[in-house]
């Protein structure tokens, strides 16, 4: 078990606002509040978390560290020999803490304890009466209604509203003959069936490796909760395919970015999607990680404005040629170049990458589009730095419930604005640090984990509900297998009772 610091404001959700501690109180055990998702046996995702927040002997809750090791995690399954579970206490250095596990067997019971020193917090023990399903156990859910409301998924998502208006109805037969005549030598395409909750695709097109995405999501999803019979089709190209001012019949496609010109369905991001099914595993960025590496205090911040990335759109040279000319205003320099001529005199040497996390060490962290939308932007605002992003008429599937000046600074798509914007930044320090809170409490109230998988869910139950026809498994699909290399393989009681029936 380790912990990774962290600095950053914490979103009390649903649990009362307690009066701030001044910082001579002594962390009560008793007091201490914890909640979250991984305190219930059903909500199974690839890494469960919960919260803990620090509180004093009077009851008020702690806005600085109490100490990285404050709380001990201790996490076992009584009925076993041996409890294979990674933990991790994430150290947000506001008072509170997030507590991650990923399990790699499944249990019939968990016991959950978090102690200081000897003493239990809050309503330690927590017991998980199971079975306790690790993320590789295929065990769906038969009932959906249930599954969300375990998940606590919202009743209607705006931006899959949005997105099906395009579509009253969706005819299986047509677009599985009609969309790969249309797009399928240009593009590159996944046709998906999801039939029985077992998926089968067809790929079009000669760059198909970004399947592997979408793949393990709706592997993911299948052995969670059992899926709608649908049928759909993925574009796994950048750019949205379906544009608005089409002269020809419109096709329902399946993208990770949109824009105000095309009627694509967004999905999250292949990028964000990875994060959270490898949470605690191959990746290092994920939406719980990056509140653990958010930089120094605030007042400690670099006031240089940061950015890196490679040469994927002309006002990412702009902003460059900005740097060069304003270097105690702007940090910004090419990682690669790809797209466009290096004119080292122009926008100076390609420069090392940095850690993510070294971005916040830097006050404003500035968000501009690559060949489309920059899919750093959740992770940028899951920081304490102020987001300044550029006018776009691409977005991610939550954009859309972003608000100007409330959650980032806006400046205009040719950046004739940013310099100016980043003074009012400066000369408005307060306001700012504010937005940087606000983007903060968005991203952790709706881009972790189980909000990606409700929104995926979502999406997929609404579109179903469209279909006027059965999906079906077409010529040329092939099943897409669970994996079969678990080292501790489950026993699904719900397959199991419905065998002995």
């Amino acid at each position: 078990m380790f912990s990774i610091g962290l600095l950053c404001y914490l979103t009390l959700g649903t649990i009362p606002v307690f009066t701030v501690s001044g910082g001579g109180n002594q962390l009560s055990p008793e007091n201490s509040l914890i909640w979250g998702p991984g305190l219930r046996a059903d909500v199974v995702l690839p890494a469960r978390y919960f919260y803990v927040q620090a509180l004093d002997t009077e009851g008020q809750r702690f806005t600085f560290s109490p100490g990285a090791n404050a709380f001990q995690v201790k996490i076992t399954a009584p009925d076993e020999q041996f409890t294979r579970i990674g933990v991790q206490i994430l150290d947000r250095k506001d008072g509170s803490f997030i507590v991650r596990y990923r399990m790699y067997a499944s249990y019939k019971n968990l016991k959950i304890e978090i102690k200081v020193k000897d003493k239990h917090v809050a309503k330690s023990p927590y017991i998980l009466k199971g079975p306790v399903y690790h993320e590789n156990c295929d065990c769906p859910r038969e009932d959906s209604t249930a599954w969300l409301e375990d998940m606590s998924c919202p009743q209607a998502i705006p931006q899959i509203q949005r997105d099906l208006a395009h579509f009253p109805t969706v005819d299986p037969d047509k677009i599985a003959k009609e969309i790969p005549q249309r797009f399928g030598q240009r593009q590159s395409l996944c046709h998906y069936t999801i039939k029985d909750n077992k998926v089968y695709i067809r790929t079009h097109g000669e760059h198909v490796g970004f399947r592997i995405f979408m793949d393990a999501i709706l592997l993911s999803l299948a052995r969670k909760v059992k899926m709608p019979d649908v049928e759909f089709f993925v574009n796994l190209g950048d750019w949205p395919l379906e544009k608005k001012k089409s002269t020809q019949n419109l096709h329902p496609i399946f993208s990770w970015c949109g824009s105000t010109e095309s009627k694509d369905i967004v999905m999250p991001t292949y990028d964000l999607t990875d994060s959270v099914l490898e949470t605690m595993g191959r990746v290092s960025l994920d939406m719980m990680s990056v509140q653990a590496n958010t930089g120094p205090p605030w007042e400690d911040k670099n006031t240089t404005a940061v950015w890196r990335g490679r040469d994927s759109r002309k006002e990412r040279l702009e902003l460059v040629k900005l740097s060069r000319k304003y270097p105690d205003i702007i940090d910004a320099a090419f990682t690669n170049f790809f797209f466009f001529k290096h004119d080292e005199s122009l926008y100076g040497p390609i420069v090392k990458h940095i850690s993510f996390f070294d971005f916040f060490k830097y006050k404003y962290q500035i968000n501009i589009d690559g060949t489309v939308a920059a899919y750093r932007l959740p992770y940028l605002l899951a920081g304490n730095s102020v987001v300044l992003k550029q006018d776009s008429f691409y977005y991610e599937h939550f954009y859309n419930e972003l608000q100007p000046w409330k959650h980032y600074i806006p400046f205009k798509n040719d950046l004739s604005d940013l310099l100016e914007k980043l003074q009012w930044a400066k000369d408005h320090d307060e306001e700012a640090r504010n937005i940087a809170k606000s983007g903060q409490e968005f991203a952790r109230n709706n881009l972790m984990g189980d909000h990606v998988f409700c929104y995926y869910f979502k999406l997929f139950q609404e579109y179903a509900n469209l279909q006027v026809s059965e999906p079906k498994i077409r010529d040329g699909m092939e099943k897409v297998e669970q994996p079969d290399d678990d080292l501790f393989p489950c026993t699904c009681h719900r397959k199991k009772a419905k065998d002995e029936l």
